[in-house]
């Protein structure tokens, strides 16, 4: 997480402040924008041939519009109008994968109220020693169809979130191609962050998945196992096979020794 103010640079500076992160994923937060920002995201990805970079603007993204640069040129990624829009997420391919920048162009502005520019990002390796990335964003490639007994054998080994459970409802959101599945879970496997949590009412656990609208989820009764993993603090929709499915997928492949990790069932 970085923070910082364009009130603290000197008024007649006209050098470009430049901020260096080194996390695969973060957040910046640039409060009352002034001038410009150069900010240059340098993990180590030097494994990677590829990497996709993905930028989430906060809701309330004010005050600057940014840039990725290229080649020595600046091409838009986020305009300030746009970072207005909810669950909006800009992806695109980083030529260098150990080294992406950023610029972040101020908007003229009157006045000094208060403006914020932030966001959070993602840098995603478009390759793996495993073979297929499963980590990859499902903004940047949706896995709509059903999963095969390989994919879904790997997925509960490295998701993010692993969950049993049934579906309680199922929301549409057409301006923005999202769907959310609000799952009641019956036990949660693994999880990253705590998305899935309880009600204190209720004493039930609860929580939303989203996938894209093109998936065309619907809601079904059963028992599932829900898999998928985490980006910019929203659970996202992998594997989810009917429960009984998985756990004979699961067991022939235990018998054979084809499950590449061990998996406390109930």
């Amino acid at each position: 997480y970085c923070l910082g103010s364009g009130l603290s640079w000197e008024p007649r500076s006209r050098a470009v402040e430049q901020v260096h992160l080194r996390c695969t994923e973060g957040s910046l937060e640039w409060m009352y924008p002034a001038r410009a920002l150069r900010v240059v995201l340098e993990p180590n990805l030097s494994s990677a041939q590829h990497t996709t970079v993905c930028i989430k603007p906060a809701s309330d993204f004010q005050g600057a519009s940014i840039y990725v640069e290229r080649a020595g040129q600046l091409h838009l990624v986020v305009s300030e109008a746009e970072g207005a829009r909810p669950h909006h997420v800009s992806c695109f391919s980083a030529h260098t994968p150990q080294r992406v920048a950023l610029f972040l162009q101020a908007s003229p502005q009157r006045d000094i109220s208060r403006r914020t520019a932030s966001f959070q990002y993602e840098l995603l390796s478009n390759q793996s020693a495993a073979g297929p990335d499963f980590k990859k964003m499902a903004l940047v490639e949706a896995m709509c169809r059903p999963c095969d007994n390989v994919e879904l054998l790997l997925a509960i080994c490295s998701n993010d979130f692993v969950v049993k459970g049934s579906i309680r409802n199922v929301s549409h959101d057409s301006e923005n191609h999202m769907s959310q599945v609000d799952v009641s879970v019956q036990k949660v496997y693994r999880q990253k962050n705590r998305i899935f949590q309880q009600d204190e009412a209720s004493g039930e656990w609860r929580g939303p998945i989203q996938t894209l609208l093109q998936c065309k989820v619907k809601k079904g009764g059963g028992v599932f196992l829900f898999t998928g993993n985490e980006h910019f603090g929203e659970a996202w929709l992998g594997c989810a096979p009917r429960f009984k499915d998985f756990l004979f997928i699961y067991r022939a492949a235990r018998e054979r020794g084809a499950n590449p990790c061990e998996f406390q069932l109930d």
